[in-house]
């Protein structure tokens, strides 16, 4: 979930600029990111002179390499070690297909000579003048111009990481409708047509064909064996009826079976009532271990939060999990619950937890036929946090930060569940109301909301909103 982006390197350069500043450049961008992970692709020297791109047809030279090596890089870094040639890097970006990180060298004020002397603070607003003028998307961060070698350098490679990953991830993104959605949950709505618009394509599978192929899994063999052996360490199943164990071992066989074949990155599934009605169980602590594991599992076949999900794992590199906004926590207006049945990861939690019926869906399907709730508690931690719908057409979503507290949960609370704090919680709860979302909520573990609010929106169209007021 965190495999680090490969990023392509391009220099700009003006002719009467020393070719010592692109050769140090050279050196130091490509050094300081081998150090932080990242695998680097260079046109060698000789292509152009000294590497750099100063020219138009020496931008269709890099062009010609960016098309050579389509594939192999997720993100384009531009460099200025000094002015650069705007016409030669529209002419060598402009068909990049990936995100692009502007990044100027910053001037030396004791070294201002003219063998010495950058002008990329300038070449970088011309750069992006012209690339705007062009319709060339890309990414400028704070501060206007650094040096590859310091800290915030660093910083900034982080966010466009992680922004290069979303957008290269949501591109190509294949999410498996598992069952229909049940009729009363008409806020699980989806426009297919509009998120295939964005490059995310629905395969939609009838519940039925679920559930015959979990019965007609043999209890044996070693695809099995390795199931049953990962749900038995993963949580505790103390009083779990063999059979309920048994039946959740084939479906979780099932589910991993249909994702490989669809080769989904993503799945919302129809986890009741069926599953309590004819298998006796329910899907909650395969859907957490799902999650876990890099497969972002959302429940009442939330299509739309199953995208959310895969967005935000994206962005941090960790897991995600689908919650209910559920409950208030006393008279704080600031804290809530946050609470589903049990698809939470383990990795997010404060311990292994244990597998229970479903109390809640007792009172319809009768008691002992819903095993397989997870219960247990989310660990305190900083989160980031939204929720996707289609609307008329559009892709709209919406974004925040918050935290997970050790404020405790009434020990007799259902499920999986954590108290969170969210600045400006009740400003949240009226966007989400009046505009239409739903009340699922998408989350993961860190602070990611920047870059993947800059991924969505303005590489891959999103409507996006913060519904928190930013002080």
């Amino acid at each position: 979930m965190d495999e680090k982006t490969t990023f392509a390197l391009f220099f700009g350069n003006r002719g009467f600029f020393p070719a010592s500043l692109i050769a140090q450049a050279r050196q130091e961008l490509a050094g300081v990111l081998q150090s932080l992970g990242h695998q680097v692709l260079m046109l060698e020297e000789s292509e152009t002179r000294y590497g750099a791109v100063e020219t138009t047809r020496e931008g269709q030279v890099y062009a010609n390499f960016l098309r050579q090596n389509r594939g192999k890089y997720g993100g384009v870094i531009l460099c200025l070690p000094n002015f650069g040639d705007e016409t030669g890097a529209v002419a060598a970006l402009q068909e990049a297909g990936v995100p692009i990180l502007v990044q100027a060298y910053p001037d030396d004020l004791s070294r201002m000579a003219p063998e010495w002397r950058r002008d990329a603070f300038c070449g970088k607003l011309s750069i992006m003048d012209v690339f705007y003028q062009y319709g060339v998307r890309f990414t400028a961060l704070k501060p206007h111009v650094v040096s590859p070698l310091s800290p915030a350098f660093q910083a900034n490679i982080d966010y466009f990481d992680r922004l290069c990953r979303v957008v290269n991830g949501m591109r190509s993104m294949v999410v498996g409708a598992i069952g229909a959605r049940t009729t009363p949950f008409k806020t699980v709505r989806v426009d297919e047509v509009a998120l295939q618009r964005h490059g995310i394509t629905v395969e939609t599978l009838d519940f039925s064909e679920i559930i015959d192929r979990v019965r007609s899994l043999p209890a044996s063999g070693e695809v099995y064996r390795q199931k049953v052996e990962l749900l038995q360490g993963y949580t505790s199943w103390d009083g779990v009826p063999h059979q309920a164990f048994e039946n959740i071992v084939r479906l979780g066989v099932v589910l991993d079976q249909v994702i490989d074949e669809y080769q989904m990155d993503a799945v919302a599934i129809r986890c009741w009532i069926e599953l309590q009605k004819q298998l006796g169980i329910s899907a909650c602590v395969l859907m957490g271990e799902m999650n876990g594991r890099g497969v972002p599992s959302a429940c009442e076949v939330d299509v739309c939060n199953a995208v959310a999900m895969y967005a935000l794992q994206l962005a941090s590199g960790q897991p995600a999990a689908c919650l209910d906004w559920n409950n208030n926590y006393g008279d704080a207006e600031d804290k809530c619950i946050l609470f589903h049945c049990g698809p939470v990861p383990k990795v997010l939690m404060t311990d292994a937890g244990r597998i229970s019926d479903h109390s809640i869906l007792a009172t319809s399907v009768g008691k002992g036929c819903g095993y397989g709730c997870h219960v247990g508690r989310i660990a305190a931690q900083p989160f980031t946090f939204g929720s996707l719908i289609t609307d008329a057409g559009a892709v709209r979503m919406y974004v925040g930060e918050g935290s997970f507290t050790s404020d405790p949960v009434p020990p007799d609370f259902f499920g999986c569940a954590g108290v969170t704090q969210i600045k400006g919680l009740q400003d949240v709860l009226l966007h989400i109301g009046r505009n239409g979302y739903r009340h699922h909520l998408s989350l993961t573990p860190g602070k990611v909301q920047e870059p993947l609010r800059e991924a969505l929106e303005h590489y891959l169209g999103f409507e996006i909103t913060q519904p928190q007021k930013v002080v």
